[in-house]
């Protein structure tokens, strides 16, 4: 699973009102290489929740990420290799998702995160 993906997901858990961001429970990370695309990027970039994913490629063992950032930033190759690499190169390859209010736990298996829910959760 990419980072991509998890800066997307949220706990849909009935009465969770703040399911975002998954808490990562790393067992295995996997790089894997994806060609570059700037103009992809850009346009990715405002949907993104930067600091979820800091703190995600952190958890993954990526400390590359600035804090803060800004769209002029965009223009910076240096950037776009980093954030690149963050967002669609490092894989959660085996390990689980957690919510942040509930702590219930969705496996990833073999990079697919698992985010059916029981009946008593719908």
């Amino acid at each position: 699973m990419r980072l991509l993906t998890h800066n997307m997901l949220s706990s849909n858990i009935k009465g969770v009102a703040n399911g975002f961001p998954l808490r990562i429970e790393v067992e295995k990370v996997v790089e894997k290489q994806v060609e570059l695309s700037a103009d992809f990027l850009r346009n990715l970039f405002p949907k993104i929740e930067w600091k979820a994913l800091v703190d995600a490629a952190r958890t993954m063992g990526y400390a590359e990420l600035a804090e803060e950032v800004d769209s002029s930033m965009l223009d910076s190759n240096e950037f776009l290799n980093k954030f690149h690499h963050a967002l669609l190169e490092l894989h959660l390859e085996e390990g689980a998702l957690v919510c942040p209010e509930t702590g219930r736990r969705f496996p990833v298996n073999k990079g697919i995160p698992n985010m059916l829910l029981h009946e008593d959760e719908v």
